[in-house]
């Protein structure tokens, strides 16, 4: 069977980018020559366009997964996406995005319907999670702070 058609099918798929797609075919077995013509033509006819994979991308790690800037970037970059194409990418889809909406999605998505962090521990962790989650550091922990202590203490 053809790298192009091989091609084809992944992409039928799902969205793949160029890099993807190579190390896919190059594992299939093809030859060099017959993946850079297959990359062309589906170049070519627009199945393979890795702006619109890396929106996809940081789409789905925005609305889904409740991600910051900083790892939905990684994410794009993971997938062989060029950094310059990682970052426009990332700037349009956060720019119809309030980052401060954006952590409080994540953090209530991990205090699970309470209002308030229990402990000091759990403040911790919660910053750790929200800074692997891509999210800058001095946000997080305005965040968090927001959430502390409503019992009348201050710290």
């Amino acid at each position: 069977m053809s790298a192009y058609v091989d091609g084809l099918k992944m992409l039928a798929r799902r969205e793949l980018s160029e890099a993807q797609v190579r190390q896919r075919l190059a594992r299939k077995e093809h030859s060099p020559e017959d993946i850079d013509a297959a990359i062309a033509r589906l170049r070519e006819e627009r199945a393979i366009d890795d702006a619109r994979v890396a929106e996809a991308i940081a789409r789905t790690e925005t609305s889904i997964r409740k991600r910051g800037k900083l790892r939905v970037r990684m994410q794009i970059e993971r997938a062989g996406i060029a950094k310059a194409i990682a970052r426009k990418a990332v700037d349009d889809v956060f720019g119809g995005i309030d980052d401060e909406t954006q952590i409080e999605g994540a953090l209530r998505k991990r205090l699970r319907g309470r209002e308030t962090i229990a402990d000091d521990r759990e403040f911790q962790r919660l910053y750790r999670f929200l800074v692997g989650q891509g999210f800058e550091s001095d946000r997080a922990l305005a965040a968090l702070k927001k959430h502390k202590g409503h019992k009348g203490r201050e710290d």
